[in-house]
């Protein structure tokens, strides 16, 4: 004579199993980021929200916005406030022009 499977353990198989998948999923989306370079995901920054806040006290906005969308579209980064704070994007702070100055606003 056999033993009868109660409902709760065919509900808590059910359960384990969905959770196991879930679990799966989220591991295989992870590897796929980190399969793109080594890094894992990171959202991209909006550059023309970022820029314009960036820029709003710029004596030259148009060229400034330029400058730095330019900077944000390869560092997909912009440091907060009007200035400084460079130090919170390595990329964007090191970028430089031609002639040796820095480039990024």
């Amino acid at each position: 004579m056999g033993m009868p499977i109660s409902l709760q353990r065919v509900a808590l198989l059910f359960f384990s199993l969905l959770l196991l998948h879930h679990f799966v999923q989220a591991n295989d989306q992870e590897l796929k980021d980190i399969d793109r370079g080594g890094i894992p995901f990171v959202a991209k920054t909006d550059c023309g929200v970022a820029c314009t806040a960036r820029c709003q006290l710029s004596s030259r906005p148009n060229l400034c916005k330029r400058a730095c969308g330019t900077c944000c579209n390869r560092c997909n980064c912009v440091p907060p406030g009007t200035s400084g704070n460079q130090e919170l994007c390595p990329c964007y702070y090191t970028m430089t022009t031609r002639g040796g100055r820095r480039k990024c606003p």
